[in-house]
Parts: C-alpha cells; structure tokens; sequence
C-alpha cells in the first residue's frame, strides 16, 4: 500500500472533501495465584487476564508509577488492596524515587505483585552496562528479581539492533534477575520499531500508547468528521501482529492527555470519563491491560471503576465524544510527530509540549519539571524566533510557536 502523509490527506480534504477509510526462570512464589475476578465492588481490580506467552495473570488496570513521590508508599498499598497485581516503574521515574519508594513498600509483600522495569538502553549501551542499571534497580526495589525487564521509551531501530542486547537477556535469565523482556514506546516511528521487533521475535510483551484517539472510525461516527487525528494509524495493524506471536499488550495514555478539561459538568450516573476511556481501550482485541499513573487513593478507586468493562456503552461514547471536542484545538497528539524537523534550531517540538501538557493538564509542576530537563535539544531558542518555520508544522492546527516559548519560560 502506499504510504500518504496526513499533511497531504488534509490538503485533499480540504480541496475536495475526502470519504472515508515458557519462562528461563521459575519464580514460584510470585503472584500466580491471581483470582479469576475480583468481588463485583466499585473502586476495585473486576477482571485479571493472561499477558500472553508470559502466562501472568495481572490486573486489566494496573499500577504506574511515573509520578510517584517520596513517601507514597500508602498509595501503592491502596492500589493493591482493591486488587492491583501489577506494577510498572523505571529507572528514570523521579530519577530512581519511583523504585525506592516501590521498594519500601513491597517489604515483606513482594511475592503478592509483579513487577516490571526499564531502562534506555541505546544502540551502543554494552551489556555490562544493562546489567549495572538492572542490579541498581533491583537494590532500589529490594528484590532480587523482577517479572519483567523492557527496553525504554524505543524510538529507533538502531536501538533494538544493539548486539550486545541478547547477551544481556541469556546472562540476566541465568542469574534470575528477570524472567521476561519487553520493549514501550509511545513516539513517532513506534510502528516501525514494533515492526522490527515484532519480525525478529525480540520480546514477550509490548507497552504502547494507546486510546480512542487513534480510531479514526471513532471521529467519523461520533465527531461527525475524519480528520486524520490517529498519529498512529498503522498502530493496530502492528500490535495485532505481536498477538499473534503471543505477545502481551499493555496500553498506556489511555486517557489521551489526562484530564485537560474538568468533565464532571458532562459525567452522570457515577460514570466518569477516565472510565470510559479504560473502557473503549480494554475492548480493543488486540489490548490486555491498560496502566495508568496514580497519583492519589480517589484517583485509584475513579479508574479501577473501569475495570472488568466488555465494552463502551452509549454514555461512555458520550463522554469521550464530548472530550474530543474540547480538546482537539489543544492536544499534542504526542506520537504524530508531523512537526519533526520543522524548527531550524531542532527544537524538540512534541517533547516540548509534551511536558507542557504534564504541567498544565496534570498539574504536575515538578514532573514536568524534570521531563523538560531531559530535552536535549529545549525550546530555548524559541523565545528569540518569530514563529515562521513552525507555523504551519501542526498537521492538527496546534499554534506551536504560542505554546513552545512559554513552555521554557516555565519549565526551565
């Protein structure tokens, strides 16, 4: 098939109108004794499934850690007392915070969970190097092992041809430091990275962004236009792909940019947008789970309300119709990366806003914070540019050059 970009798909829009279209290790003791279901309460874990060739059966809506705190260990054990079997976290998360407080939590509880962790590893990252992040983190979380080991934030190709990887993964096996590898992603060239991954065979399980905003029949049905809002069409297309090597799929994002606007005046019957949005991505066929960062015990409860869901129902397609109206003049669709190489300078553009949108829709200043500390390339020079070679980069209409100047005067 050949490939149009979505620049070129709105410009014909627009011209004419355009219709649519087994595991190395045994670690007995670890949570495998998860029940079928949970009791039917609201605010907890409704349904546990099989995360493919993993054979673990986790929570179909699990624990993130991203924005973890120092002294937060009563909210992981709020977590798992409504029944959360799973937790994610990295190395990076609030730059090793996430596992240290995990760690102090899980103590004396470990075997109740599994856990899963990352690093970055680059093209040129040597084995001996993986191994020093992995036993670092394995100090922080106070385990000797984790369930789940993935590669971070993969963007490249370059990254999962590193031939010092698979050397990692047997000698890491052996020693029972992890039993199964992964690979997350939610940038730009995800699709062609799963790809690759997905033809070599490389992993057991894939953690993706994910949510309704990637259907494209969504927009035409509920929103009454199509307008090539999916930055990751081919996305389903890929992660059906990975089922069929019995991959496990976990989504992330699922909320499409958290709360960026207050839906309460729109929510009605103890219905909630966020679960309505667990709900559309669990139905997905080719989804297991979903994690999310909880940041509070009342945020816990609102999404594990999404858990166990079949199916969005007409008030959930409600909700999230109402959301996509008033957010699609103001979101970053953060794996569309249509502005890549815009800016003169290489301003980061996505990841720019991408913090921004940690700071002023999750309201999480520190976060963002720290997010923005890790572009290499920030929006620096944007505070002495007239705005000319981005104006036109958002395939979406975002007004890039209003949004990126502030962002630095904000976050840096």
């Amino acid at each position: 098939m050949t490939k149009i970009s979505r620049r070129s798909l709105l410009a014909a829009s627009a011209a004419g109108g355009l219709a649519t279209a087994i595991p190395t290790v045994q670690f007995a003791n670890a949570a495998q004794a998860a029940p079928a279901s949970a009791p039917a309460a609201g605010g907890r874990v409704q349904n546990y499934v099989e995360l493919g060739k993993t054979g673990l059966k986790i929570s179909d809506v699990s624990f993130g850690s991203s924005r973890l705190r120092e002294g937060e260990e009563r909210l992981v054990h709020h977590a798992l007392e409504r029944g959360v079997n799973y937790i994610d976290t990295a190395e990076s998360y609030g730059r090793s915070v996430s596992e240290t407080v995990i760690g102090r939590a899980l103590k004396g509880i470990r075997n109740e969970v599994y856990l899963a962790t990352k690093m970055h590893v680059s093209a040129d990252t040597r084995a001996s190097e993986m191994m020093s992040s992995l036993d670092a983190s394995l100090k922080r979380l106070q385990t000797d092992h984790v369930e789940i080991f993935l590669n971070h934030a993969v963007n490249d190709i370059d990254r999962l041809q590193n031939p010092e990887w698979p050397e990692f993964v047997d000698r890491a096996r052996q020693q029972g430091k992890f039993q199964f590898t992964g690979m997350s992603g939610h940038a730009g060239q995800l699709v062609e990275t799963l790809d690759y991954a997905i033809e070599q065979d490389m992993f057991d399980m894939v953690l993706v962004a994910h949510n309704f905003g990637q259907d494209p029949a969504f927009y035409e049905r509920f929103i009454k236009r199509f307008d090539f809002v999916a930055p990751q069409p081919d996305l389903p297309r890929a992660l059906r792909a990975a089922k069929k090597k019995n991959w496990g799929v976990i989504a992330m994002k699922v909320l499409r940019g958290a709360k960026l606007n207050d839906m309460r005046p729109f929510e009605s019957g103890g219905a909630t947008y966020a679960q309505a949005a667990f709900r559309w991505t669990l139905s997905t066929d080719f989804v297991d789970a979903a994690i999310i960062s909880m940041t509070s015990a009342e945020q816990i409860d609102e999404y594990l309300g999404g858990s166990g869901g079949l199916a969005a129902g007409e008030e959930d397609m409600a909700l999230l119709t109402q959301y996509a109206r008033l957010t699609d003049l103001s979101y970053c669709r953060h794996a569309c990366n249509d502005c890549a190489g815009a800016c003169p300078y290489q301003v980061q553009i996505a990841d720019v806003l991408r913090t921004r949108m940690y700071a002023t829709d999750y309201g999480d200043l520190p976060f963002a914070k720290a997010e923005y500390a890790g572009i290499e390339n920030s929006a620096a020079a944007c505070l002495s540019c007239d705005g000319q070679p981005c104006q036109d980069a958002c395939t979406h209409g975002l007004s890039i050059a209003k949004l990126c100047g502030p962002t630095h005067e904000m976050l840096a």
